[in-house]
């Protein structure tokens, strides 16, 4: 297996979280931004399921969804006030936060919230959008496009790095596979570690099943497809979670229901614990 070079995560007033270290590491948290206060309470549940399984956690949730389906689909609370509420999380929960960003414009804001920025996967090759996260003097974790391949990823992750970015994280979420479903290469997670930077994988975005006028998916291969990323050399594993993903206003077909969050990632640790016995 390639050796990394580690990336932290978190700055002052934020629990450290260290990529790539040999430690499994988790992102989690709601698609989106849906109300304040019940925004905090998730971060305070996953924290704590976090701490119960002895994952270090870094905390998502979006601002604003750019790419929807359908114009009628919920996008978001928007970048100010979407910032607001992951200030307060990070505030309130001592946790580090994560957001994607979808303009080069929004880099410097959300910069100043959060520790962690994203470039969402339909993104990926966007060089004045990766190039602005990367200024910020952030670790940028970069979504692989479901269009390119894992080896390609390398490119933008040089754009990111020589922009100023502290470390980069590469997410794998899946490749096309027609139309409707998506499916994700085991061998990939080997791949985006040759680039020298841990490998993510996305464990709900890739169960999606796009088209029609609200993306569709299948959670029930969350864990099963986690843990065998985890198997794989994967460095961290990222899910969305949601109190009720059933009344989610974004991907409520993937989402993980917060109960169950407790057991997926002590079933994690234990295949992440196995395979280092066993990887050359």
């Amino acid at each position: 297996m390639t050796a990394v070079r580690p990336v932290t995560v978190g700055r002052a007033g934020a629990a450290p979280v260290i990529f790539g270290g040999g430690r499994l590491a988790v992102i989690a948290g709601p698609c989106v931004i849906e109300d304040a206060g019940e925004c905090v309470r998730t971060a305070e549940t996953l924290r704590r399921a976090a701490e119960k399984a002895g994952v270090p956690l870094v905390f998502k949730a979006s601002y604003a969804k750019d790419n929807r389906t359908s114009a009628a689909s919920f996008t978001g609370p928007g970048l100010e006030r979407g910032l607001e509420v992951l200030a307060r999380v990070r505030r309130e929960t001592g946790l580090a936060v994560t957001t994607d960003i979808h303009a080069r414009e929004e880099a410097a804001a959300a910069a100043a919230v959060v520790d962690l920025l994203q470039i969402p996967a339909f993104l990926c090759r966007q060089s004045s959008l990766i190039a602005a996260a990367g200024a910020t003097g952030l670790p940028v974790n970069i979504k692989k496009g479901q269009f390119i391949a894992p080896s390609d990823l390398r490119f933008a992750a040089e754009k990111a790095a020589g922009a100023g970015a502290a470390g980069v994280l590469l997410t794998e979420r899946g490749a096309t596979f027609g139309y409707g479903d998506l499916v994700v290469d085991m061998r990939s997670f080997a791949i985006l570690r040759e680039s020298g930077w841990p490998a993510v994988y996305d464990a709900t975005h890739s169960l999606q099943r796009p088209g029609g006028e609200s993306t569709g998916g299948e959670r029930r291969f969350a864990l099963p497809l986690a843990l065998a990323a985890v198997a794989a050399g994967a460095d961290a594993v990222f899910f969305e979670a949601h109190p009720d993903p059933a009344k989610a206003l974004s991907d409520r077909a993937t989402q993980i229901p917060l109960a169950e969050v407790e057991s997926f990632l002590a079933a994690l640790v234990r295949v992440h614990a196995a395979a280092r016995e066993v990887r050359p």
